[in-house]
């Protein structure tokens, strides 16, 4: 059986509640926006916000890509999903993952230290929490002893985030999808195959796994203006250690060579203009209505199953910008 294709919109939508409200009530009465999934940087708190859209979400599936696993908790973690299980039965996906550098370490003062293993452990700890198993667990990077609640009647499926290949692997073996986020259109083929090799080590295919993929997108007749829009953004991003390997990984050696340059000579432009305008269109989704829409149809035939619409900038644009963007999904079809 061939799999439901999904679309979604990115939340929060911008620094105010009504901001959100207006995308989520939107999207709910949208047909052809199946799902809403939030990021969780900073303020306003995605979780949080999650819950306070319940009454304006309709029947759309809430996804959480992602939480950071150092932040919270397995059994905070475990605990807050229960609620969203509840308030959003069967339509809740916790995502979780390892962030980033300057998320984990500059604004939380956390040391990113083993993330593979720790979202590996995270991820064993919340399910066997999500299943009302009392924690016994003394692992490498956590511990549990004696927490115990109620498990839904609904499960809540667990997704991860990953870029690379043990990441990758490891989050298709224990994971029940997996999430991508800002790869180079050339690295998807080898992305996939890491995930079918790691969903074989459980037993399982492809088919089996939800391969979600946060896309970059704006919809804009001026083509230079969205490249400069998203180098502004994401060069900073990809000076990063995790996306600065991840680009090298996914073909841009050079490119990714010269953003750390630029930061280690605190030369902006430098950094900014090493996104070369092949790395960029080959990342971001750039283009009028039909483009854009081409660029995830092929996605979607490449593996892509649920594609969340993210309008690039940051902060977030105003609405009236960001829904330009979401409208042209309005009645999309695959």
């Amino acid at each position: 059986m061939a799999k439901h294709k999904r679309i979604a919109v990115t939340c929060p939508a911008g620094p105010s509640i009504d901001d959100t409200r207006r995308i989520i009530e939107w999207a709910a009465e949208s047909t052809g926006i199946d799902d809403a999934w939030f990021a969780d940087s900073s303020a306003p708190d995605a979780l949080t916000m999650m819950a306070a859209m319940a009454p304006y979400a309709g029947d759309l599936r809430m996804g959480i890509g992602v939480v950071p696993v150092y932040t919270r908790t397995p059994a905070v973690l475990a605990s807050t999903a229960n609620v969203l299980g509840q308030i959003y039965p069967g339509r809740f996906v916790l995502g979780l993952g390892s962030s980033s550098q300057a998320i984990m370490e500059r604004f939380n003062g956390i040391a990113l230290e083993k993330p593979l293993t720790r979202v590996k452990e995270t991820a064993i700890m919340v399910r066997s929490m999500l299943a009302g198993e009392k924690s016994n667990f003394e692992l490498s990077t956590l511990t549990s002893k004696g927490y115990s609640q109620a498990p839904l009647e609904h499960p809540v499926p667990i997704y991860l985030a990953a870029l690379r290949p043990k990441m990758i692997e490891m989050a298709a073996e224990i994971g029940d999808g997996v999430i991508f986020n800002l790869w180079p259109r050339r690295a998807l083929p080898k992305m996939l195959e890491h995930a079918a090799a790691g969903a074989a080590r459980a037993g399982k295919t492809l088919d089996d796994l939800e391969i979600v993929n946060r896309a970059m997108v704006i919809v804009t007749d001026d083509i230079e203006w969205g490249r400069r829009r998203f180098r502004e953004q994401f060069a900073p991003y990809y000076a990063n250690p995790v996306y600065n390997e991840f680009l090298k990984w996914g073909g841009f050696e050079a490119e990714a060579q010269g953003i750390l340059d630029g930061f280690a000579a605190r030369d902006r432009e430098k950094s900014t203009m090493s996104l070369t305008d092949e790395a960029v269109d080959e990342i971001a989704i750039i283009g009028p209505p039909d483009v854009v829409r081409d660029r995830v149809r092929e996605q979607s035939e490449a593996g892509i199953d649920t594609t969340i619409i993210l309008p690039i900038g940051f902060p977030p644009p105003p609405v009236e910008e960001q829904m330009v963007t979401y409208e042209a999904f309005a009645n999309f079809t695959f």
